[in-house]
């Protein structure tokens, strides 16, 4: 009976696995480079394969998620089923995935904020930004920096 049960539980928890380990797929304004700077850190910090996809129709995409618009930055990654957009630093992405909170399906760093992960310059001044989740949940800040 133990291994029964400990084989049962074995295999419900393989779903959970494979999802975890799943590629990250970002959406990207066609050529944008600071994306390229973001999928880097995505695949040091969070130890994803990242899939650049050029994709000059992101606001469907966006839609399709709920995403306000006034949300939009220049690339849109799915992780695990929830839109993660613009520049939001991976320490965010990994809480997200951590803690799954009800009525959110993404979360968002509107622009592109100097400072932000994907965007450091050498020399420049960190601009503050604020991390914005949304779902049925509404808009709520879940981070700033």
């Amino acid at each position: 009976m133990k291994t029964r049960l400990s084989a049962a539980l074995l295999f419900l928890a393989m779903p959970g696995v494979a999802l975890a380990a799943s590629d990250v797929v970002v959406h990207r304004d066609p050529g944008c480079g600071c994306c390229e700077k973001w999928a880097q850190a995505v695949r040091e910090k969070l130890g994803r394969k990242v899939v650049m996809r050029d994709d000059a129709s992101r606001n469907e995409l966006q839609r399709r998620a709920g995403m306000p618009r006034t949300l939009a930055s220049c690339h849109s990654a799915i992780v695990d089923g929830y839109m993660i957009e613009g520049h939001v630093p991976i320490s965010d992405v990994k809480r997200l995935l951590a803690t799954r909170p009800a009525g959110v399906k993404g979360i968002a760093v509107a622009g592109m904020p100097i400072g932000s992960e994907g965007m450091e310059v050498a020399g420049a001044a960190h601009q503050p930004y604020t991390v914005v989740s949304f779902g049925s949940a509404g808009q709520r800040t879940f981070a700033r920096h």
